[in-house]
């Protein structure tokens, strides 16, 4: 019964997207200029004539989804870290936890400058904006899924002589699971932000600098294919974590 209700629900999400997807083409056809909104032919037709077949757009989408990996990873691995650490102690959460927020706070995109000057315009300066983005949810995530942990499994842990260490592994993580895959997501979908954002100011060559040229080329087959290639990416990166999170959260089932 499980196996047939997910299988349908994924049948009703294809059956929803090829509708939209025929609405855009209707819409673009007859309803809308193609100069703004071309139908979705159009934007299938130009990933292969502008696209693909354009080894410079290619190197670019590939570069933007290994900077995107890298800065994805880093947010993951410091803001896992420095959340536990954060969230062991009370003094520490009472006072660092201010300052995480007022940091968090900061809209990012007028730091933006400041990392340019420290890392320059490569790629580095795109990972490091984009980690920018990303630690803060992961961060924010772990400490409240370590709160989430009862105050007698944790007693109980210490009693028994669990060490430190286990108590983290056995006790705290599988109660931190659902939150901290939460924060993971959207970490995905703010350090994309951060990448891409740092592309459309800071490059040359990149994916933003593509974006760019065929916007301002009034040319919108390219750059509608440009989005959906990374919306795309974007969707599969998260269907990724989505696994990775039923992998350690299988015994809720």
């Amino acid at each position: 019964m499980r196996r047939a209700g997910t299988l349908g629900m994924t049948g009703g999400r294809l059956l929803l997207l090829a509708g939209l997807l025929v609405i855009w083409e209707i819409y673009g056809r007859i309803g809308a200029s193609n100069a703004i909104i071309p139908p979705v032919s159009g934007v299938i037709l130009s990933m292969g004539t502008d696209i693909f077949s354009d080894p410079k757009v290619v190197n670019a989408i590939l570069l933007a989804l290994y900077e995107l990996l890298i800065a994805y990873a880093l947010s993951v691995v410091v803001g896992m870290a420095l959340g536990i650490a954060i969230g062991l102690t009370e003094i520490a959460r009472k006072g660092v936890m201010p300052i995480v927020l007022l940091l968090y706070a900061v809209p990012q995109v007028v730091l933006l400058p400041l990392f340019v000057l420290i890392f320059g315009i490569g790629p580095v300066s795109k990972v490091a904006f984009g980690f920018s983005h990303g630690v803060f949810p992961v961060l924010l995530a772990t400490v409240a899924g370590m709160r989430n942990t009862h105050p007698l499994l944790l007693a109980s842990a210490r009693s028994q002589g669990a060490s430190r260490l286990q108590t983290i592994r056995h006790v705290i993580f599988p109660h931190m699971v659902p939150t901290v895959f939460a924060g993971m997501r959207l970490a995905m979908t703010v350090t994309l932000l951060g990448v891409l954002l740092a592309e459309l100011f800071v490059s040359n060559n990149g994916i933003g600098y593509f974006a760019l040229a065929f916007g301002q080329k009034y040319d919108p087959s390219p750059l509608f294919a440009l989005i959906v290639i990374l919306a795309i990416m974007a969707v599969v990166l998260n269907e990724l974590v989505r696994l990775i999170e039923r992998r350690f959260s299988h015994w809720k089932n």
